[in-house]
């Protein structure tokens, strides 16, 4: 007996997460369908894609490239429908014949739509880690209130998923910590004077992963590690004292756990986001990723070094965020996607970006458990806050 495909939503599909998810799918069409995607504004690659795999939706964010979108659709007498802006994602991401909604966007904008997804009770594969950053007290709830299946496609987080023995249902008995690998980024044998002068190109050549821009720039700061720390004790119910940042510029292992026996274990792959996206595709079984395994023949040797604190003060800001009220993490978080896109529009410098998330965290009121209403305010306040700071640094 042949079992139905399951449908797919992907949110983000022109981003590095949704093509290589699409890439996913495409080698398993047995087992996976297309039910909807979205884009921003890149309305060629969304015709593209729409034009592969004919999904039943397709969202544009932007109203101009989503009228655009109908029109080369209609030309090319497709029946995919058309939706746009956050309405539309919401739609796609809580629809009822969706099974698995990839939530991809990347940024706070990614939020509404991933807890539409968990509060319709989806399989949500999380690679948004804003979403968690932003409203973990609630997002968790949503989950746990709808019955939602939540599976990190951060490779780090999957990875100790796969390490964990009750996955990440909680803080197993019997962890003494868990170890979260770092690349260290493109900068790390940088000299930390050299660093005032690291330019747009150098902070987004990232040595291990193809990555969009504000990502790879995060990286650079390792300030998506930070992120990823306050993700860690919302997925894995985690103390913060439990987890432990290590650099690994190899990025063979993505991610560890220490036993209180004693035993570590890790999850090793090559570094190919096509790894953690088949396994939440396909948990808990296994289907083919196109990534070939590791030849521990001719891996060479792997290195640990702690991370230098003086060369990426994000993940100090960070540490003290999730140690904070909810709010202080939503506005270290806003702040920093000010504060990188002042620096990729070369309005301040690389060494400015932790100085105004510093900034904006000692402006930002405390507040804990906050509600959907006061993470859009927090978030907004935040920003615009950020935005102040890069103007006038940008004017001197």
């Amino acid at each position: 007996m042949m079992t139905a495909r399951q449908q797919i939503t992907i949110l983000g599909s022109t981003g590095s997460i949704g093509l290589s998810t699409l890439d996913v799918i495409r080698r398993n069409p047995d087992r996976y369908q297309v039910h909807a995607l979205s884009a921003n504004t890149n309305t060629a690659e969304l015709h593209q894609q729409c034009c592969e795999f004919q999904p039943r939706y397709a969202v544009m964010c932007d109203e101009k490239c989503a009228l655009k979108l109908t029109r080369l659709l209609s030309q090319d007498g497709l029946k995919t429908e058309v939706l746009a802006g956050r309405t539309g994602l919401c739609t796609v991401a809580s629809h009822k014949d969706t099974d698995v909604v990839m939530a991809a966007i990347v940024g706070a904008a990614g939020l509404e739509s991933s807890l539409a997804a968990a509060g319709s009770g989806k399989r949500l594969l999380l690679a948004n880690k804003e979403s968690l950053v932003m409203s973990g007290g609630l997002f968790t709830q949503t989950v746990a209130e709808n019955n939602a299946v939540l599976l990190p496609i951060d490779s780090e987080h999957n990875a100790i998923f796969q390490c964990l023995a009750n996955g990440a249902s909680g803080f197993a008995q019997g962890v003494m910590k868990i170890i979260l690998t770092a690349s260290g980024g493109p900068l790390l044998r940088t000299p930390v004077s050299e660093l005032a002068d690291v330019s747009v190109d150098q902070a987004c050549a990232h040595p291990n992963f193809e990555m969009g821009r504000k990502i790879s720039v995060d990286s650079a700061t390792m300030m998506n590690k930070g992120l990823e720390l306050i993700e860690a004790k919302w997925l894995f119910n985690t103390p913060v004292d439990k987890i432990e940042i290590v650099i690994h510029p190899q990025q063979i292992i993505h991610s560890m756990v220490s036993y209180e026996d004693g035993s570590i274990l890790a999850q090793m792959g090559k570094p190919d986001m096509r790894l953690p996206i088949a396994h939440g595709l396909a948990w808990p079984d296994r289907v083919e990723s196109g990534v070939e395994s590791l030849d521990l023949m001719t891996m060479g040797r792997l290195d640990f070094e702690p991370v230098d604190r003086q060369r990426y003060p994000c993940v100090a800001l960070a540490e003290a965020a999730v140690q904070a009220p909810e709010s202080m993490a939503i506005a270290l978080n806003a702040a920093n996607e000010i504060a990188v896109d002042g620096f990729l529009r070369e309005l301040i410098r690389f060494i400015e970006i932790p100085m105004i998330v510093e900034a904006v965290m000692n402006q930002t009121a405390a507040v804990e458990a906050p509600t959907m209403a006061d993470i859009i305010a927090i978030d907004s306040e935040a920003r615009s806050k950020a935005r102040e700071h890069c103007e006038r640094r940008n004017s001197r």
